[in-house]
């Protein structure tokens, strides 16, 4: 069974960054598709971005796109996700998630997850 642990989160000015972290134990990722996804207060767990083993292909939420990278080192069994030009509404818990399976497909399950880690962002 895979452990993810997320790190990287804070409070962090609007117009920021932040770098977020999800390392994994027990059982390598590499073979499988990762994903990020956020919870905010009051609202339902939502997609971030999510990438292939490979890391050839990304997926990204519109809210995001051109703000938000995902990436991978699979000899670290590390994801990241570099987030710029923040704003008070990406405000959440991010979780990391890992799939079964070396793509990433809309509504798929991901079978992994960590615990979270707070970003929050003020205006």
């Amino acid at each position: 069974q895979v452990q993810l642990v997320e790190s990287g989160g804070g409070l962090v000015q609007s117009g920021g960054s932040l770098r977020l972290s999800c390392a994994a134990s027990g059982r390598t990722v590499s073979p499988y598709a990762m994903g990020w996804f956020r919870q905010a207060p009051g609202k339902e767990r939502e997609f971030v971005a999510a990438l292939s083993a490979s890391g050839r292909s990304t997926y990204y939420a519109d809210s995001v796109k051109g703000r938000f990278t995902i990436s991978r080192d699979n000899t670290k069994d590390t994801v990241y996700l570099q987030m710029n030009s923040l704003k008070p509404e990406d405000t959440a818990v991010y979780y990391c998630a890992a799939r079964d399976r070396s793509y990433y497909s809309v509504g798929g399950d991901f079978a992994s997850w960590g615990q979270g880690t707070q970003v929050t962002v003020s205006s």
